[in-house]
């Protein structure tokens, strides 16, 4: 493979704890009951997405941008000083990118919070393109974002290797055509199986990449 498009929490770098959290935090705050499976659902959306699935599935009183702002309250200092990368993250980008890969980032969260979390862990400069979903003004739970990304990349889409965490992530661009790789995180253990049965490969830990051809 020589074109990689990487999710950011949860695939990079362990920061689902602190996502969990904060958008967790202003459910608790309002009382509200939610099932065991909302980490999958709202991981692909973004702080948009998920401000707007809370107002509308949970009735919260309050704006989109007044939510957006608590999430990143609640979350900004552990992205600004405390994440770390995932083991075998830095090691295995820099041999990627020596052999000549192009590497690239899309996730959910915002340039604010990601972009200070990967110029403090010093990886910033390796990837091509860092993208939030914000870029494309959709989420990741839509094929045409994969679509979009390739035509940036100026490569066809099956010829990109898409990596992430979340199950509905790699099962939305499988559809758009890429090549899916599911990444192990403690929190999406409940759906390794199903990963493992939805996308083209799997790994526990990122030295198992450079396996993949």
């Amino acid at each position: 493979m020589k074109t990689y498009l990487f999710d950011f929490d949860g695939t990079l770098v362990d920061s689902m704890p602190s996502f969990t959290a904060g958008v967790i935090k202003e459910l608790d705050k309002n009382n509200c009951k939610y099932n065991s499976d909302l980490i999958k659902i709202i991981t692909p959306l973004g702080f948009a997405g998920t401000a707007d699935y809370f107002i509308k599935t949970f009735g919260l009183n309050t704006s989109v941008e007044e939510l957006i702002q608590a999430f990143k309250n609640n979350m900004t200092n552990d992205y600004f000083y405390t994440i770390p990368a995932k083991s075998n993250v830095i090691k295995v980008l820099n041999k990627l990118k020596d052999s000549g890969a192009s590497l690239n980032v899309l996730t959910a969260s915002p340039h604010d919070t990601l972009d200070a979390c990967l110029k403090r862990l010093n990886i910033f400069d390796l990837f091509d393109n860092v993208w939030s979903c914000d870029d494309f003004s959709t989420t990741k739970a839509n094929p045409q974002i994969y679509k979009s990304v390739a035509k940036k990349l100026n490569v066809n889409v099956n010829d990109v290797l898409f990596l992430d965490d979340n199950l509905n992530a790699n099962l939305t661009a499988k559809s758009a055509g890429m090549k899916v790789c599911g990444v192990f995180d403690e929190s999406s253990a409940d759906y390794v199986e199903q990963m493992k049965s939805a996308c083209d490969f799997y790994i526990y830990n990122f030295d198992q990449l450079l396996e993949i051809k």
